[in-house]
């Protein structure tokens, strides 16, 4: 069960609606379908389904997504969208939590059947490990789109409809895609772990559930201003979400190869690794191993007289040009010697 901690004693009942959906099915197919032409242009889910097409064809279009979709999606950019969707939900469900009585969002609080913190949690503890939280962080862009959220639960709460509609009722839709190709592109356990906050324990029928979620969004009472707002809103949601999916991108720009037993994956030395995240923890969880060090000693001294006797990075396009020229001088071939012989005997005494 989701959300166990919002839905103490305390706490107003969800709305349930299985239970609703039973009392359609009893009037028949024939009001189902007349229901269907009732839908009018005006009515905000309508509004929102029109107003947000363009930014959601140019999110579903990003290299990221694509990519994903592909599956060609690397674990460490796995793992960081993971942690990327943690901060958001967690942002996003304390503000629903907060605006639970606020009479234009009452209708659409689900906390059982929607909320994904803990589930992300799961799957954050089998990606990262005993103390994963510990061992992320909040990203550049992923902060911006939890600040943007806090500051409509605080001061704009008849506009969290709009963050609400634009995660969950695409988690409900291409998040079930993007289950099954991250399922098989990183080999993860049938039985679901890594890939909990794809899967809905209490909707039975996502399809049924999309359109009761819709049906209560054309019945919250506000103005065509307010409705003009939350579409506006929206198209800022998604947004937020390309500039988190343009981050992953940079970053997985620096993966150039799948990390394996522990080790880093190649930097393509494009842009500064200490901003990265995956690097930054990375070589945090590494600086205890003396081997490391010694390694990373060896590398800046290489690096640095390279750079020194070259003058300089004329050409940084070609760095086999820049070795190639530096190697060929006598110092640079004096200390390289030097420096393997001595990282030879310190890697001899440690493993003794």
């Amino acid at each position: 069960m989701l959300s166990e901690a919002a839905e103490g004693a305390d706490a107003p009942e969800s709305p349930s609606y299985e239970r609703e959906e039973e009392e359609e099915e009893e009037e028949g197919e024939e009001e189902e379908e007349e229901e269907g032409e009732t839908t009018s242009p005006t009515d905000l889910s309508e509004l929102l389904k029109e107003g947000t097409k363009e930014a959601h064809d140019r999110a579903e279009n990003t290299q990221f997504v694509k990519d994903f979709l592909k599956g060609r999606i690397k674990r460490e950019l796995f793992k960081l969208g993971t942690v990327a969707l943690y901060f958001t939900y967690s942002a996003l469900e304390e503000e629903m939590e907060h605006n639970k009585d606020q009479p234009s969002f009452t209708p659409l609080y689900f906390p059982s059947e929607l909320h994904r913190k803990e589930a992300l949690a799961r799957d954050l503890e089998y990606l990262y490990g005993e103390g994963w939280e510990e061992k992320i962080q909040c990203s550049e862009a992923t902060q911006h789109y939890v600040d943007r959220i806090h500051h409509v639960g605080q001061h704009e709460p008849e506009l969290l409809v709009a963050h609400a509609y634009t995660r969950y009722m695409g988690d409900l839709s291409g998040g079930q895609v993007l289950k099954k190709v991250a399922q098989r592109a990183l080999k993860l356990p049938s039985t679901g772990e890594g890939i909990n906050f794809y899967t809905f324990e209490n909707v039975s029928n996502p399809q049924q559930f999309k359109q009761f979620y819709r049906a209560r969004l054309n019945a919250l009472e506000v103005s065509k201003e307010t409705k003009e707002r939350i579409v506006k809103e929206a198209n800022k949601a998604f947004e937020f979400n390309m500039q988190v999916f343009e981050e992953l991108d940079k970053i997985g720009a620096l993966l150039t190869e799948e990390a394996q037993d522990g080790g880093l994956p190649a930097h393509d030395g494009k842009g500064d690794m200490r901003k990265c995240p995956y690097y930054a923890t990375k070589l945090g969880r590494s600086q205890a191993s003396p081997l490391f060090l010694i390694s990373s000693v060896l590398r800046l001294t290489v690096l640095f007289f390279l750079f020194s006797f070259s003058g300089g990075p004329k050409d940084p396009a070609c760095p086999c040009h820049l070795a190639l020229a530096a190697l060929k001088q006598p110092t640079i071939q004096l200390v390289l010697a030097a420096c393997i012989a001595v990282t030879a005997g310190i890697a001899a005494w440690y493993v003794m």
